[in-house]
């Protein structure tokens, strides 16, 4: 008989060490009943050992799995109230879509099953095709079908195991915002793996960022994006632009750096104690093509302020995306950025054509001079078609 529990997802100390490798090093994680909760990372990062060892199917060698106050970690898969949502959708194909949905709610006897199974179906927008096989229906109507089989059970939580991984890109959005919703409205406990940024981003309350069997971050999507604390995340949620930079100064709420000769700034709260040579990051969006200075200070053709950090390069590629352009500028030290300046009118900057860029000290970040500069970039290209 499945074990009923209640609470919030816990793990601690949790490790899965195999013959010649450890795929999850000391995991300690709380995820907190009700919430959508995204596991990211690249593939072999131990994100989906993870998933395996929550549902049951994988024994951690060492560590607590937790679900309220009941250890489940010795717990069998079965008799754990948790389901899992895969992406090769699993669906009986000789048994109509009702009978896929009431099949587990009829092996335990459950007496109302049909009615439980159409109500499933009716919050995934499907109880119409009740009668229909899952041959009959488009890949995003299985996926739904098998979110609805899950659904019905109401377990203490669900596992997503890169479901969309299988759709085409227009169907995956609207699959995203269409799961988000769902979630919101079951109200129960969705843990979602998947190697896609935008997909965490869009749907998670809360990711934790993986790499190599650790936890790089864990917080919620827009703290990750603007305040990583690793080049691994900076460059693996989204993309960033990295400059090696030495303190100055430190003077009320302002550090003063020193990029290649040139002086910049960031609030001195985004350093840690001490530092003295840094990563100076700053997103592709955050960077504004500007006019250079006239003498008294102020700006020539654009609405910036003279209290910005500049940097003056040459455009060596450009590339029109339809939103936005996307720039690739040399500075003088041979390093190229990354510019994402959106489509609102103004004139566009020509190859070959000298630029100063512009952004305010408030849109960067600190992240430690020792780690690797291109950490995390690698794994994010890998990653970006795999399914």
């Amino acid at each position: 008989m499945t074990e009923k529990t209640s609470g919030d997802l816990k793990l601690t100390g949790v490790t899965k060490m195999y013959d010649t490798f450890t795929a999850v090093d000391q995991l300690d994680l709380v995820i907190p009943r009700g919430s959508f909760f995204a596991l990211l990372g690249p593939s072999g990062c131990g994100k989906t050992t993870t998933l395996r060892m929550v549902a049951g199917l994988d024994q951690p060698t060492i560590g607590q799995i937790w679900i309220g106050d009941q250890d489940i970690t010795d717990t069998k898969a079965y008799q754990r109230n948790v389901n899992t949502v895969f992406q090769s959708y699993a669906l009986f194909p000789h048994l109509s879509i009702l009978d896929n949905v009431t099949f587990g709610l009829r092996r335990r006897k459950v007496l109302d099953h049909k009615a439980k199974a159409m109500e499933a179906l009716e919050l995934v927008q499907l109880a119409h095709i009740a009668k229909k096989k899952p041959g009959q229906l488009s890949g995003g109507m299985q996926q739904r079908v098998a979110l609805a089989r899950a659904i019905v059970n109401r377990p203490d939580v669900l596992l997503l195991d890169e479901p969309l991984g299988a759709l085409d890109l227009k169907l995956r959005r609207q699959m995203q915002i269409e799961l988000k919703q769902i979630q919101s409205e079951v109200g129960l406990t969705f843990v979602h793996v998947t190697h896609d940024q935008e997909e965490a981003m869009t749907m998670a309350d809360t990711i934790a960022v993986m790499d190599s069997g650790r936890l790089e971050q864990v917080g919620d999507p827009a703290t990750l994006y603007e305040h990583p604390t690793s080049t691994f995340v900076a460059n693996f949620l989204g993309q960033s632009n990295l400059l090696k930079a030495i303190v100055k100064s430190r003077t009320g709420t302002t550090a003063e750096l020193d990029v290649h000769g040139v002086s910049l700034r960031l609030p001195v709260d985004r350093l840690k104690d001490r530092t003295t040579e840094l990563w100076l990051g700053v997103r592709p969006e955050k960077l504004r093509l500007v006019g250079p200075l006239d003498s008294d200070g102020a700006d020539r053709g654009a609405d910036h302020h003279v209290e910005q950090n500049r940097l003056t390069g040459v455009v060596v590629d450009a590339s029109f995306t339809g939103l936005a352009t996307n720039y690739l500028v040399q500075l003088a030290w041979g390093q190229e950025l990354m510019v994402v300046q959106q489509n609102d009118g103004a004139r566009p900057a020509a190859r070959g054509g000298q630029v100063t860029l512009g952004w305010a000290p408030e849109h960067g970040f600190a992240l430690n001079a020792n780690q690797d500069a291109h950490a995390g970039a690698q794994d994010q290209a890998d990653d970006s078609g795999a399914v």
